[in-house]
C-alpha cells in the first residue's frame, strides 16, 4: 500500500484531515496515514491521571525501516476463533477477529502480527471519546506494510464502542487497509461503512479506556508513548 497517513474521514461529522496528494495519513476513526494534520473530534478535555498511574513509562521505540511486503493470501477460517492479544505498556487487551465477515482483512492482520510487524510500535493518535489508532511502523501516521487489501465492510456495520477497524486514505476504495488499525472508544463514532472491519475488543476494555484518556498534544499524539510491545495470535 502506498504510504499515506490513516486519517478517519468524517464527512458528516468533523473533517479529520482531508486526503491530500502524496503521503496521506490513512483514515480511520482515529486518524490514519496522512501527511496532513487532522482535526480532533470534539470531546471532553483529556484526563491524565490514568495515563500517569496505569502505564509503565517507556521510551518511544525508533521507527522501523521501510520494506515492501507481498500481499498476503491468508484468509481466516470462519469455523475457528482468532484472538489477537495486544500487549502494551498500559496493559493488555484482546481483539476477537471477525473471521466470518472479514476473513481477508483478518488474514492480513494475523500474518503481520505473527511476523512481529506490530511489535515495538506505538499508538500514534488518540482522540478522546472517539478512537485510538496504531499499527504504523513509522509511528507518524504515514507508514504501512507496503501493500493494501480490499474487503468491503458490511453495509450495516456500526462503529460502536470497542469495534476495531482498519484505516485508509481518503482516495482509497471502501474496505482498503494496510496495517493501521483503530479501536472505537466513544459510544458510536458515527462513521460511514467504509473502513474495513477487523473485530472487537472482548477483554481488557479497561486498558483501551486507559489509553483513550492519554494526555495528547495538538496533533492528537500521546505526550507519553503508548507502546505496543507485542501482538500475539491464538486460535481457540
Amino acid at each position: 500500500m502506498r504510504r499515506g497517513a490513516l486519517t478517519v474521514l468524517l464527512s458528516f461529522l468533523l473533517t479529520v484531515g482531508a486526503a491530500a496528494c502524496g503521503e496521506e495519513r490513512q483514515d480511520t476513526a482515529a486518524g490514519g496515514e496522512s501527511g496532513q494534520e487532522q482535526e480532533a473530534t470534539p470531546a471532553p478535555a483529556p484526563t491524565t491521571d490514568a495515563q500517569a498511574t496505569g502505564c509503565e513509562p517507556m521510551a518511544e521505540p525508533p521507527p522501523k525501516a521501510e520494506e515492501e511486503r507481498a500481499r498476503p493470501t491468508t484468509e481466516l477460517d470462519p469455523s475457528k476463533t482468532y484472538v489477537a492479544t495486544v500487549l502494551t505498556n498500559c496493559g493488555e487487551f484482546e481483539i476477537t477477529l471477525d473471521a466470518d465477515r472479514a476473513p481477508k482483512t483478518g488474514g492480513s492482520f494475523v500474518e503481520l502480527a505473527r511476523d512481529g510487524f506490530f511489535d515495538g510500535t506505538i499508538f500514534h493518535r488518540v482522540e478522546p471519546g472517539f478512537v485510538i489508532q496504531g499499527g504504523d511502523p513509522q509511528g507518524t501516521g504515514l507508514g504501512g506494510p507496503g501493500y493494501s487489501v480490499v474487503e468491503a465492510p458490511p453495509q450495516d456495520l456500526a462503529y460502536t464502542k470497542y469495534v476495531v477497524a482498519m484505516a485508509k486514505t481518503a482516495v482509497e476504495d471502501p474496505g482498503t487497509s494496510g496495517s493501521q488499525f483503530f479501536v472505537v472508544t466513544g459510544e458510536d463514532a458515527g462513521l460511514p461503512p467504509e473502513y474495513a472491519l477487523l473485530g472487537k475488543v472482548t477483554a481488557g476494555t479497561d486498558v483501551v479506556d486507559r489509553i483513550g484518556v492519554a494526555e495528547v498534544g495538538p496533533d492528537a499524539r500521546p505526550l507519553e508513548p503508548v507502546v505496543i510491545r507485542q501482538v500475539r495470535i491464538e486460535e481457540r
